[in-house]
């Protein structure tokens, strides 16, 4: 039998539920409850109006806000790049290139090493409110390093993507369209049964067009859904082809047309923004507020990688979206949860309504804006995952 909880004295509570509350994109209810019933929401509102429940907590006038929804990230992989950071903080630009260097440590990591390092990342993000994450291959590059860094995911996640085409691999360096056989053919065949998604890093020195809709056409047609990088580096037909084959997200987006943008506000297809990339690789930023004006869908994630956006905190990128990205905190905090949710084509995360996985973060604060306010201090004081309290 489940038990019941009620979280009481919230300053503020963020629901992403308009219906609620002050009738704004985030619901806010002042002075709120929430109630937890197993592993699910069962009642928010007013605290005065809360009903009776087995067990309560106070929350002393503290925020509260869905877990974050973290739908970006390349997690499996062993070492690290600080020196190409230092070079490039040194003046040095980014290119894909650098990917080569982690499918090397990776390649010669053992299963228990890369695991290791992929729940030492995924515990600290918990710690700082994420609750959903998607993570992606990529570092491996054979169907045996692809396959095994999937299966690893997919011990802690739901949300796995196979990146077999993060770049051409180094052992294809010299033919690429045999490389995309392979991702197209036997490497698809061994990760398949491991994955949710499929994705492409389209950009010049990794995947062309016609190749990024070879390779998503072929998950699509194995039964994974298609995400893909998209324009990060420069303009290229990356969004136009997320929009035309129904991608959950075209991801960086920062070098859009103005006909991309339009596609990205008439599409189901997120624009997922990426703030940590830019800030690591001193890279133009994505025009939030030009997606946002154009009624695009928004989601804001930490691209958590060892090369060009080594941070797992997703309250660092909403202070980074607010202050360089013209979103207002409430855009960043709603991209960071329900935005995340979208991009993951999910309706029961994002959100705190009954029905909705109890994915909750506590912060040691009296709104959500301090998240953007208060950049870089830890506010996150608690965390409840699936209705469990585990920070």
């Amino acid at each position: 039998m489940s038990s019941s909880t009620v979280i009481t004295n919230i300053a503020t509570l963020v629901t992403n539920d308009p219906s609620l509350g002050d009738g704004s994109p985030l619901g806010l209810i002042q002075d709120a409850a929430v109630v937890i019933d197993g592993d699910r929401v069962a009642w928010t509102g007013e605290s005065s109006k809360a009903p009776a429940t087995d067990n309560r907590v106070d929350a002393g006038g503290r925020a509260v806000l869905p877990g974050f929804v973290d739908s970006h990230s390349h997690l499996v992989f062993a070492g690290d790049r600080t020196q190409e950071f230092n070079a490039r903080m040194s003046g040095r630009s980014y290119t894909a290139g650098g990917i080569r260097t982690t499918v090397a440590a990776t390649r010669a990591a053992s299963d228990a090493e890369l695991e290791a390092n992929l729940t030492r990342y995924l515990d600290e993000a918990l710690r700082q409110g994420t609750t959903t994450f998607e993570t992606k291959s990529g570092y491996g590059l054979t169907v045996a390093d692809e396959s095994r860094a999937l299966r690893l995911a997919a011990k802690h996640t739901d949300e796995v993507t196979y990146l077999g085409a993060h770049i051409v691999s180094p052992d294809y360096a010299d033919d690429p369209a045999a490389y995309v056989a392979l991702v197209t053919g036997e490497m698809l065949d061994a990760c398949a049964p491991h994955a949710r998604w499929i994705d492409v890093f389209c950009e010049k020195g990794a995947f062309d067009g016609d190749q990024a809709r070879a390779i998503l056409t072929a998950g699509k047609a194995r039964g994974l859904h298609p995400r893909i990088h998209a324009n990060q580096l420069s303009y290229g037909p990356g969004v136009q082809l997320a929009v035309e084959l129904d991608a959950a997200s075209a991801d960086h987006c920062t070098h859009l047309t103005d006909a991309d943008v339009d596609a990205l506000a008439n599409s189901a297809t997120v624009a997922t923004l990426l703030p940590g990339a830019e800030f690591s690789t001193r890279a133009e930023w994505p025009d939030a507020r030009r997606l946002l004006d154009a009624g695009a869908t928004v989601a804001l994630s930490t691209d958590c990688n060892p090369g060009s956006s080594f941070t797992s905190s997703v309250p660092f990128c909403i202070a980074l979206a607010v202050r360089d990205m013209r979103m207002t905190p409430d855009e960043a905090v709603w991209s960071a949860t329900a935005g995340g949710a979208a991009a993951l084509r999910r309706t029961d995360i994002g959100r705190l309504t009954p029905g909705a996985y109890a994915d909750l973060t506590l912060l040691d604060a009296p709104s959500h804006v301090h998240l953007a306010y208060r950049p870089g201090v830890p506010l996150v004081s608690g965390v409840w995952r699936r209705g469990a309290r585990v920070v």
